[in-house]
């Protein structure tokens, strides 16, 4: 996966195509805890110029299109929780046509369904691959998303739930490249939240350099600035590798969580990813600054020389290696900083 342009901008959307209701009493002084899962990019297809044996689209065949077989390794963890949200890269469309780049992904509709079989209730479309069958692959995949209840959101569409009575926006920002203006929308767009009357604001991000461990000045300026302007976490992806994290403000940014479940290569060099977790405890407009998170270790495939387009927990060793390179990629940033 390459970055190249920024897709054409999509049409603009009312906040949240459903799903769109308000939080409880937030008068109530009784605290409120729900806990949020996130997880990378999940390019459910594959490029069409790239379709062999072994390609995301041979395995739905071969599992005579059990939805579950994709992400069961981690449906308990997902379905344990209050809220899932990944990052949805790539079109869910039978029609459109394919963008003028090296690689457009596009699956079935009806991929949507591995999202909703493991208990992911969100997903932002705001990436360089949303837009890879124009407008129409783009609304396709709201559509498909929607028909298995999984809220869509990004760009201009900022999703609000209630998650146990919490009124929670989803923010999704796309960073095509470090400036000013795409700092500014995702701020106005926090604002908007707020004004709306938003407890718990979320935003996932999608920037950076691909393949690089170390973040760029850029993505701090831009993840401390979604602090300042009143999120409660960032969460990012793009670099198709993890990243570190660091608490500014008493928040989290998570840079790059990496690829989950991604059928953009058969066999990508580094299968380690990230899944985050935070528990935040919520009274009235108050979001208490707290270190209830979790980062935990994953491969996006079951085997090491090839992908089974099945993401597992690590264990052991495994664990132990991802962990102490996530805690070193956090230690460089907190050096730097």
């Amino acid at each position: 996966d390459e970055h190249r342009a920024p897709p054409p901008r999509p049409a603009s959307r009312a906040a949240s195509d459903g799903g769109e209701t308000a939080g409880g009493d937030k008068a109530s002084s009784e605290p409120v805890t729900l806990t949020v899962t996130f997880a990378g990019d999940c390019t459910l297809g594959t490029d069409i110029n790239y379709e062999n044996e072994r390609s995301f689209n041979s395995r739905w065949q071969a599992e005579e299109g059990d939805a579950t077989y994709f992400l069961r390794n981690v449906a308990d963890l997902f379905g344990s929780d209050d809220l899932t949200v990944v990052n949805m890269e790539g079109a869910l469309t039978e029609g459109g046509e394919r963008a003028d780049k090296k690689f457009a992904f596009r699956g079935k509709p009806e991929y949507a369904k591995i999202l909703s079989s493991a208990s992911v209730e969100a997903a932002t479309l705001a990436n360089n691959h949303s837009q890879d069958y124009g407008q129409t692959g783009y609304d396709d995949t709201i559509a498909a998303l929607d028909a298995e209840g999984v809220q869509s959101f990004g760009y201009d569409r900022i999703a609000y739930l209630d998650v146990k009575g919490v009124k929670v926006a989803l923010i999704g920002s796309y960073f095509p490249e470090d400036s000013a203006e795409n700092t500014k929308e995702m701020t106005d767009n926090i604002a908007a939240a707020r004004a709306e009357g938003a407890q718990l604001v979320i935003v996932y991000v999608h920037w950076g350099q691909e393949h690089e461990y170390d973040i760029t000045e850029g993505q701090q300026t831009a993840g401390r600035a979604a602090i300042d302007a009143g999120a409660d976490v960032v969460v990012g992806s793009h670099p198709h590798v993890v990243q570190g994290w660091e608490v500014y403000q008493g928040r989290y940014i998570v840079y790059s969580l990496g690829n989950f479940c991604f059928g953009g290569n058969t066999n990508p060099d580094d299968k380690d990813c990230l899944i985050f977790q935070q528990t935040f405890t919520v009274t009235g407009d108050e979001v208490a600054k707290n270190d209830d998170v979790d980062f935990i270790a994953a491969s996006v495939s079951t085997e090491t020389d090839r992908n089974t387009y099945q993401p597992v927990l690590a264990e052991g060793d495994e664990k132990a290696r991802i962990d102490a390179k996530v805690q070193e990629a956090a230690d460089r940033i907190a050096a730097a900083s």
